[in-house]
């Protein structure tokens, strides 16, 4: 683990590879798993108000599950919050293309101007994921058999975790950290190849 202020980062974000591959895996990481995705406390209020205007962007069967369960719920193992999810499939905001591939109701919203938020930080961070601790914050590379295709991926084109997500990094904790994590990924790969 490296520290960087209050954060202790994972060695296998600046190590493993990873480029996400839609055409692959479909998007499978919205709709494989127990619950939805995790959130935030303070996505649920940003949820709840952006409702009416990514509504047009969802399935049926989303809207259904969003009505009847709410615009976020808690897992019942621990009790976090995570977007609710369709018959235990898919997460209620996700939509399909013509070929399958899963793209989030709120990202599109997004892209068309209809809200100014993207789409939940642990999504758009994803493979990294954030633990937030009293006195310090865990940012983990989370490994699942789903995304093989964006490791290969990652591999061939030579792109490390914390690269391919500089813009959530950036998101969530400013150009500033970014750049720091940079430098220190630089170092680590220098010393890690002496």
């Amino acid at each position: 683990m490296i520290q960087i202020d209050d954060k202790l980062i994972s060695e296998e974000i600046f190590s493993e590879e990873f480029v996400c591959n839609l055409s692959k895996c479909k998007g499978a990481c919205c709709v494989e798993g127990d619950v939805g995705a995790p959130l935030d406390k303070d996505e649920l209020e940003i949820l709840d108000s952006i409702f009416d205007k990514i509504k047009p962007y969802l399935t049926p069967e989303g809207i259904k599950a969003l009505k009847e369960q709410g615009t976020w719920t808690t897992d019942p193992m621990d009790g976090m919050y995570v977007t609710p999810m369709v018959e235990d499939r898919e997460c209620a905001y996700v939509t399909f293309d013509e070929k399958g591939i899963t793209k989030c109701g709120i990202e599109k919203a997004y892209e068309d101007g209809a809200v100014d938020w993207q789409k939940p930080i642990s999504c758009h961070l994803y493979p990294i994921r954030v633990t937030e601790y009293s006195s310090f914050t865990a940012l983990n590379y989370h490994e699942w058999s789903v995304c093989s295709d964006a490791c290969a991926l990652g591999k061939e084109l030579q792109v490390p975790v914390y690269k391919f997500l500089k813009t959530p990094l950036i998101r969530k904790y400013g150009e500033e950290f970014y750049d720091v994590l940079s430098d220190v990924a630089d170092e680590w790969k220098k010393e890690s190849e002496a």
